[in-house]
């Protein structure tokens, strides 16, 4: 845990875009021009049903009003995630429960089971951790979902039960298995990989 902070949710310092770079992918903030290519990677049923907060059908016109909410957004932590200059999903970290940040992930069904997951995923975990004076980050993934399960226990998130919560898609709840990853164990597995950050 960090000394002397002075709210759990306080930044380091002032928020910046960021590109994260890892060994194989660009991570950036999403614009306009990436609306149909959005759509397009989100507007599947096997995506939607392990996404809470994604509609489906998925159209242009949810994910111009996506990228537009970002632009209020205080804090930079949700990135398109794109390999060979191709986008391929997004991940980020939800901040509307600043006392427990949520880190969400998608990727398209034709990317999957290539790591890309694990990749990007723990790119924002470092990006976060560093930014932003936290104790811990959070994370779920559907009981049915072992693929995202095993992204957050390569990332050193820790099972800590299982909730009902409702996902938009199937327009009731459902069982989600719960994680956390705190301060000192990100600390302790940051030799997972190295990522470099360019300022937009």
């Amino acid at each position: 845990m960090l000394q002397d902070i002075p709210t759990p949710t306080s930044t380091l310092h002032e928020a910046r875009p960021f590109v994260l770079e890892t060994e194989r992918l660009v991570l950036r903030r999403p614009t306009l021009a990436d609306v149909k290519a959005i759509a397009h990677l989100a507007n599947d049923r096997r995506i939607a049903d392990n996404t809470r907060r994604l509609p489906h059908p998925y159209t242009q016109k949810h994910a111009v009003e996506f990228v537009r909410s970002l632009k209020d957004e205080v804090r930079n932590t949700v990135f398109l995630i794109e390999a060979e200059a191709a986008p391929i999903g997004m991940v980020g970290v939800d901040w509307r429960h600043p006392d427990a940040p949520e880190l969400g992930y998608w990727l398209g069904v034709e990317y999957w089971s290539r790591g890309y997951g694990t990749e990007a995923a723990r790119a924002v975990i470092d990006f976060t951790f560093e930014e932003f004076c936290i104790d811990a980050l959070f994370s779920g993934a559907r009981v049915t979902n072992p693929a995202s399960r095993n992204i957050l226990e390569k990332c050193g998130f820790q099972w800590s039960g299982v909730e009902l919560h409702r996902f938009e898609a199937l327009g009731s709840s459902t069982p989600v298995d719960c994680f956390r990853l705190n301060r000192g164990v990100w600390s302790s597995l940051k030799n997972w990989g190295s990522s470099t950050r360019r300022e937009r």
